[in-house]
């Protein structure tokens, strides 16, 4: 239980760093005077993080071991938010963005260690319950911190507009910015502490010694991946792409569809909220009333019906549909990881790596959205982008669901 409740620390501390990004896109349009494009810069750089560095983190996780790849990732992301929040403090952008690249970095070395570590922890049996676990501490703290943040460090941002409309010279209006961006660093600061402090846990909690190894198998040829895995690292970067725009865009649609900068800033909660909820009724819903491929195809469906409700809904409405695909969201990885694993076959190994790499969906797919949004306007350019990955992600479900019915070994997932 001590191993298992020290994974499950940190896997909060993951949530309560990713799901940052969402108050923070609201939080830099602010402190630095951005349109939408140079906000979205916030998890461009951030998920660019998975692309680049997927393969190194392997690598390093092989090398190192599991336990203290998990020491260095996360000394690397408390190096990169320390970095994040004196760049803003100093209202440096490019170093800012710099900073959430290096945590992006430590994050990717963390997730090629700390999924297999906690899998790798007990009998197999046990797995898909272990992971239950660790993804409801994920999902909790990623209710918990766009909270925090906004309490902290937003909590008068309306007040910082008004003063912003009624400086009078530029002298005035760098002085109130200036203080607004300051007031990051203290809270980063301690984020960075606690990442340090995090990164002695492993060694001196007692946690075994994992490793990755070679099990001498197949030949190198033999590692080719089929078809469907391919396709399913695609589908993989459309679902981060997804999931980053219901959780982290939702304030910049918020605010188009004429909610407040104060409320705005607690909207990647509700999200979160909604998405905890769905992975709780999930994971009591998948094996044993419906097959992987079925709920996959049944999450997005219900994600194309939000989208088409949220496209009809005015305002507040259209936004809480928005908010509610957190619901639909919610296994799709879960279902997704696995399912590409075991039609990889024996490419296993590169198929982790590439799936890490696709988490990059994160940092494209809002960014399209940013440029769409001048372009054809808010509301058609979230939308056509959410209906359009959705239906390709039924599309993957169905696919894998017929293979599944020609080949039982496929597109099942179980305990």
């Amino acid at each position: 239980m001590r191993p298992l409740a020290v994974m499950a620390g940190l896997f909060f501390i993951i949530g309560f760093v990713t799901w940052l990004n969402g108050p923070l896109i609201t939080f830099v349009q602010v402190a630095f005077g951005l349109g939408p494009v140079g906000a979205f810069l916030v998890p461009m750089c951030f998920y660019l993080s998975y692309l680049a560095c997927a393969f190194p983190a392997m690598g390093l996780a092989r090398r190192m071991g599991l336990r203290d790849g998990i020491v260095l990732a996360l000394a690397v992301m408390a190096a990169g938010t320390a970095v994040f929040g004196e760049c803003v403090g100093r209202r440096w952008y490019p170093g800012a963005l710099a900073g959430l690249s290096v945590l992006g970095a430590g994050l990717t070395l963390l997730q090629v260690t700390v999924n297999p570590y906690v899998t790798m922890l007990g009998p197999p049996q046990g797995a898909a319950r272990r992971i239950a676990v660790m993804g409801i501490a994920n999902k909790t703290s990623g209710i918990i911190a766009p909270i925090i943040f906004s309490i902290v460090v937003m909590h008068d941002i309306g007040g910082v507009m008004a003063h912003l409309a009624n400086a009078v010279d530029g002298v005035q209006r760098e002085a109130v910015l200036a203080a607004f961006a300051h007031a990051v660093v203290a809270p980063y600061r301690c984020m960075a502490a606690v990442l340090l402090l995090a990164a002695l846990g492993p060694r001196h909690a007692g946690l075994p010694d994992i490793r990755l190894v070679d099990t001498g198998g197949p030949a190198p040829h033999s590692g080719r991946m089929p078809a469907r895995a391919w396709v399913g690292i695609a589908v993989v970067f459309l679902y981060v792409g997804v999931e980053v725009m219901a959780g982290d865009a939702i304030g910049v649609y918020g605010r188009g569809m004429g909610i407040s900068l104060g409320q705005a800033r607690f909207l990647t909660s509700l999200t979160l909220g909604a998405m905890l909820a769905g992975y709780v009724a999930g994971t009591v819903m998948v094996p044993v009333r419906y097959g992987a491929a079925r709920y996959l195809l049944l999450s997005a469906i219900l994600g194309m019906v939000l989208c088409l409700a949220a496209a009809m809904a005015p305002g507040v409405g259209s936004v809480l549909c928005v908010a509610l695909l957190g619901l639909a969201n919610a296994m799709m990885m879960p279902i997704l990881f696995p399912l590409v694993l075991q039609a990889a076959g024996n490419g296993q190994h590169r198929a982790t790596a590439l799936l890490v790499m696709a988490f990059s969906g994160g940092a494209f797919m809002p960014q399209l959205f940013a440029v769409l949004i001048p372009v054809i306007g808010m509301k058609p350019a979230f939308v056509g982008i959410m209906l359009s990955a959705y239906g390709l992600i039924g599309a993957y479900a169905l696919w894998m669901g017929r293979a599944g019915r020609s080949d039982p070994g496929v597109g099942k997932i179980g305990t």
